[in-house]
């Protein structure tokens, strides 16, 4: 601190001692002292959907019950047991706020550059990152959020109920503003400036957000869903994965896959019995994209068993797994391809989840036709959204994937779809209960789900009194404390 009160009084005695037209000779006519609106967009969309493409192997799929560690001579509890430390969510924590930040920059640039697009845009991606900051952890900074430079390092926190309202209200005014606005001119990962494209990512985000609130009655989230699904022409959403909001990513620098190497993805791992049993049912194209067959050896011989996992939540006494096979581990290729610079993608929202959003909407009004049409349209569209995804013809020949006019069905089918997607299969859970994941004597918590991030610790720390409202407000900061929308 003494070296920086020091060097501002140097500065300022430099100032001082300086003319007017040193700085005006002393001023690069080449550099750019002020970052425009287009700049921030990829690295914003990149360094979310890379963050929270690793977040998801290392949180989700445990959680969720698609994969987990797996070694014969590991002991202890992992977080497929539930167990969800005080520090768990502090990496989320810091990234979102970090690329909130950045949003913020884009929408001060788009206002000095008269670019009202990129506010669009910005709002955009606000509400996805706020949204996944809010189901993460409840209540959370927000309109006074990121304000340090102002003054302003301890800001209170928003209700939960408080910030879904701005977020539904912000997307409906973007709505608004991608027809109205001009054309976008930076460097765009996501969409190669297409606003129209970027318009149908904000409403589908819009139906996500709303549906998160459907058992808050005074949204009144069901009516207005039915209303925005009604009107195309007024609220354009995802029609096909063209629109989905999948980054592609080569391998090549800057756009580095998630890993550095195959085996930080893979070793270690083997996938989880539950999610491969559900795909075996279906009799899943997507089984060899994801996963390697499991082994085992026989008369000498290393022959293939199929896909074959192992359970979650199992006995963490060393050496009580035993299983005589080598379970199916993840197929290094769909995130970190053996030839660099093959493409590879990264799911921030995918067009299926809006199919599955509208079989819901239509299975609550009944209409088990517009139900069935949505939920085949969802499967066809998460099965080829990945690469060498193919959708067979008799698919729904098999009496396990035929549409029988439940909600536990197309909930299980959304969950397939929301694999690799960030934290949403662990949101979706908390919100309807599906699918129906099997609880092992090993799990903590009495095998209930946790439901939130802890605060980070730097939180309390620094920012008591307004975090000590927050935890008394919600229920307690703890991981099994139920956010706004789950009550």
């Amino acid at each position: 601190m003494k070296k920086y009160i020091l060097s501002l009084l140097t500065l300022g005695l430099l100032t001082t001692a300086c003319t007017t037209g040193f700085e005006e000779l002393n001023t690069d006519p080449n550099r750019i002292d002020r970052v425009t609106p287009g700049s921030l967009v990829t690295p914003i969309v990149y360094g979310m959907s890379t963050y929270f493409t690793v977040r998801n192997s290392d949180f989700t799929n445990q959680l969720m019950q698609v994969s987990l560690p797996y070694a014969q001579n590991s002991e202890g509890y992992g977080v497929h047991h539930y167990n969800v430390s005080e520090t768990a969510g502090n990496g989320t924590w810091n990234t979102c706020y970090t690329w909130l930040r950045n949003v913020r920059e884009m929408k001060e640039a788009a206002e000095i550059y008269q670019q009202p697009i990129y506010q669009a845009v910005a709002t955009t991606l606000e509400a996805y990152i706020v949204g996944i900051l809010t189901d993460s952890f409840g209540d959370i900074p927000y309109t006074e959020a990121l304000n340090a430079e102002e003054g302003l390092s301890q800001p209170v926190f928003d209700e939960q109920k408080q910030v879904y309202a701005t977020l539904i209200t912000k997307l409906e005014e973007a709505n608004k503003t991608y027809k109205e606005s001009g054309t976008m001119v930076g460097n765009d990962l996501l969409y190669g400036n297409d606003k129209s494209k970027w318009q149908k990512f904000n409403n589908s985000l819009l139906l996500r957000m709303l549906l998160r609130t459907s058992k808050k009655t005074g949204f009144n989230s069901f009516e207005r869903l039915k209303a925005i699904l009604a009107n195309p022409s007024e609220y354009p959403i995802f029609t096909s994965n063209a629109d989905a909001a999948l980054v592609k990513i080569t391998g090549l620098a800057p756009y580095d896959y998630a890993w550095g190497r195959r085996q930080d993805y893979t070793n270690a791992e083997a996938m989880s019995a539950f999610f491969i049993d559900l795909l075996n049912e279906l009799e899943d194209p997507r089984r060899p994209l994801f996963m390697t067959n499991a082994r085992r050896v026989e008369n000498g011989k290393e022959i293939n068993i199929g896909y074959k996992g192992i359970v979650s939540g199992h006995n963490p006494t060393r050496n009580e797994l035993k299983v005589d096979y080598e379970p199916s581990t993840p197929n290094a290729d769909l995130m970190v391809h053996t030839t660099l610079g093959t493409e590879i993608i990264e799911v921030i929202m995918s067009y299926a989840e809006v199919e599955f959003i509208k079989a819901e909407v239509a299975l609550q009004t009944g209409d088990q036709a517009a139900a069935k049409t949505a939920y085949e349209k969802g499967v066809a569209a998460a099965i080829t959204q990945w690469k060498g995804g193919v959708f067979p013809a008799t698919y729904f020949n098999n009496p396990k994937a035929a549409f029988n006019g439940t909600l536990e069905q197309v909930l299980t089918q959304k969950y397939l779809a929301l694999f690799f997607n960030d934290y949403q299969q662990w949101f979706e859970y908390r919100r309807t209960g599906f699918p129906k994941l099997p609880k092992t004597q090993y799990m903590l918590h009495d095998g209930v789900m946790p439901t939130r991030f802890m605060y980070h610790n730097d939180v309390r720390r620094f920012n008591p009194q307004n975090y000590k409202v927050a935890a008394e407000r919600m229920g307690g900061d703890d991981v099994m404390t139920k956010v706004w929308w789950e009550k």
